[in-house]
């Protein structure tokens, strides 16, 4: 049995370039780490005597110097190359993790938790164009969602690691999540090949050319792209991750271990069916991946709308989990196919920052439209409406592989 799974496995992955199986452990290890470390860094920051929302403003600083940081971190993918500007990326947030877990003022631990934030795009935006860069228009969607479940993987790991270890010391996960950097950071460094493995994307042609924001900017693919990268970012992070806890408790009547379940139950639909959404994109077309993902979003946010009971809540997670796997998959090929063979550091950059945007300005008008109205429902009706319309511009994208419109 062992042996048939590591035949499939092989082969699996034998469809791919180097640069895919690569870039995939790395997003593990990259996860592993982060997993650990997520759930306590609130902790963490309140044992500093600070308030509530002080210790918020942790998370959000991370998440804001992403948003910052991208246009410059597009241009240095640019002029640098994929693999350097990763290697330093991964580099300085293992660096400003370790620093943090020694933090001894609530100051330098914001201070380098937006360092952190700094390397995290930078690692992002050249993980994305290389892989990208490195597959053809016809696998780009099946090589997405292997990425993806690498950080999925380490994603679902990391949290049940970092629950046996917080125990013994509060700083231990970020000496942990600092390894696993490293980790990452040297296998970057040395399994990439330094041409970047592929004829197709080393010549001096295809390393001179570059893909103007400005000419991506005219293409109705890459805005429905924005689009549902924004609409993605503003519903998990803006109501999965900061409002449906609170509603499971509140409304629900339920306690932090039914809401950690509804997570898991998301994360391990989104892993099943990365698989298929991949094909869907390839086989089909990105707009129908990404129409299936927002159709899903849609029924799932409309099921916690109308009905609340905790087994529509399971079921709003499952259905956001195979969403968020269709979404993954679509924007980012078609991301892959506006960039082509040319160096494309400030459009990836640009889309990332769409995801950035909506996982800054998420949290805060839902939390805000909920205190205003004091119940659950408007907030949820904003994130529905939202997705509607992510929903009608990614209709209108042409319906190919060849963006030229």
């Amino acid at each position: 049995m062992r042996s048939t799974g590591k035949k499939l496995a092989k082969t699996y992955f034998q469809e791919f370039p180097r640069e895919v199986v690569v870039l995939t452990t790395v997003a593990f290890f990259v996860a592993l780490g982060y997993g650990m470390v997520v759930p306590i860094i609130p902790v963490f920051a309140k044992s500093f005597g600070v308030t509530t929302f002080a210790a918020t403003t942790v998370v959000s600083v991370f998440a804001a110097m992403r948003l910052i940081a991208a246009t410059p971190g597009g241009r240095l993918v640019n002029i640098f190359g994929e693999r350097l500007i990763l290697w330093i990326g991964l580099s300085i947030v293992a660096i400003s993790t370790l620093l943090a877990g020694l933090s001894q003022t609530f100051t330098q631990l914001l201070v380098l938790r937006g360092m952190g934030g700094l390397g995290s795009v930078m690692f992002s935006i050249s993980s994305m164009s290389l892989l990208m860069r490195s597959v053809d228009s016809d696998k780009r969607g099946r090589a997405s969602s292997t990425y993806q479940g690498g950080f999925l993987l380490g994603s679902l790991a990391g949290p049940a690691i970092g629950g046996l270890i917080v125990n013994t010391n509060i700083r231990a996960p970020f000496f942990i999540y600092a390894g696993t950097l490293v980790l990452a950071a040297f296998t970057a460094y040395f399994a990439l090949p330094k041409g970047l493995g592929k004829p197709s994307i080393n010549d001096s042609k295809s390393n001179s050319e570059t893909m103007p924001v400005a000419q991506a900017m005219k293409l109705r693919s890459y805005w429905a792209a924005m689009v549902a990268n924004l609409a993605n970012g503003f519903s998990s992070f803006g109501l999965r991750v900061a409002l449906i806890p609170l509603f499971v408790i509140e409304v629900l009547n339920g306690d932090p271990r039914l809401a950690s379940l509804g997570f898991l139950v998301a994360a391990i639909t989104q892993a099943l069916m990365l698989w298929p959404a991949g094909r869907v994109s390839d086989l089909s077309s990105r707009k129908a991946a990404m129409l299936v993902g927002s159709f899903l979003l849609i029924v799932g946010l409309l099921f916690i709308i109308i009905n609340e009971s905790k087994l529509i809540y399971f079921v709003s997670m499952a259905l956001m989990g195979a969403a968020a796997a269709f979404l993954t998959a679509g924007p980012s090929a078609t991301i892959g196919d506006i960039v082509g063979e040319r160096r494309g550091g400030p459009v990836v950059a640009s889309y990332q920052m769409t995801n950035d945007f909506g996982a800054v300005v998420g949290p805060l008008i839902l939390g805000a439209l909920h205190d205003l109205t004091g119940g659950y429902t408007a907030p949820f009706i904003l994130a529905f409406v939202i997705v509607v319309i992510s929903t009608i511009v990614t209709s209108t994208m042409p319906n190919s592989k060849k963006l030229v419109s």
